[in-house]
C-alpha cells in the first residue's frame, strides 16, 4: 500500500506533510491563536513568522513639544518653578528620614505591623460592606469637589 499524504489543520495555519497513516487526521478545533508555528517536514517549507506590532509608542519630540506648549501657557512660572523645588527638596528631606528611621534596628518591622494593622482596619472600616464602600465613594467625591473648587 502507498504512503498517504494527509494535511493537518492548525491554527491560522495549514501545512502539507507526507507521512504514513492508517486514516487521515481531523482538523484542529483548537482555537486560533495570533501567532504561527509552522509544522516540521521532511521538506523544505517557508516559514512565516508574525510579530505583533505597537500601533504607536511613546515619541519623545512629541512629550517634549506638548510639555513646553503647556510650559508657555503658564502665567506664573515662578511660582511653578518654586513648587516644583520645594517638592523636590520634600522628597529629598523624606528620603533621609526614612533612610535614618531604617537604620534603627526592630523600628521598620513595628511599622511595617503598623501599617498592616491600619490597612487591615481600613478594609475592615471602608470596604468589607457596601454601605461603608457608598460612604468612602461619597467622601472621596467631595474631597475631589473641595480641591477642584467645585463645591
Amino acid at each position: 500500500m502507498a504512503a498517504i499524504t494527509s494535511v493537518s489543520c492548525r491554527p491560522l495555519c495549514a501545512s502539507v506533510s507526507t507521512r504514513a497513516a492508517a486514516r487521515p487526521s481531523k482538523p484542529s478545533s483548537a482555537p486560533q491563536y495570533a501567532f504561527v508555528r509552522p509544522m516540521k517536514s521532511t521538506r523544505s517549507t517557508n516559514r512565516l513568522v508574525v510579530r505583533a506590532e505597537a500601533e504607536e509608542g511613546f515619541d519623545p519630540q512629541k512629550f517634549i513639544k506638548e510639555a513646553s506648549e503647556k510650559w508657555e501657557k503658564v502665567e506664573n512660572k515662578s511660582a511653578v518653578a518654586v513648587y516644583g523645588g520645594g517638592a523636590l527638596a520634600l522628597v529629598w528631606f523624606s528620603s533621609t528620614i526614612v533612610s535614618a528611621i531604617n537604620a534603627v534596628p526592630l523600628l521598620p518591622k513595628m511599622l511595617e505591623l503598623v501599617g498592616l494593622g491600619y490597612t487591615a482596619w481600613f478594609v475592615y472600616r471602608y470596604l468589607l460592606f457596601k454601605s461603608s464602600r457608598e460612604e468612602l465613594i461619597k467622601d472621596v467625591d467631595e474631597l475631589k469637589k473641595r480641591i477642584t473648587g467645585t463645591q
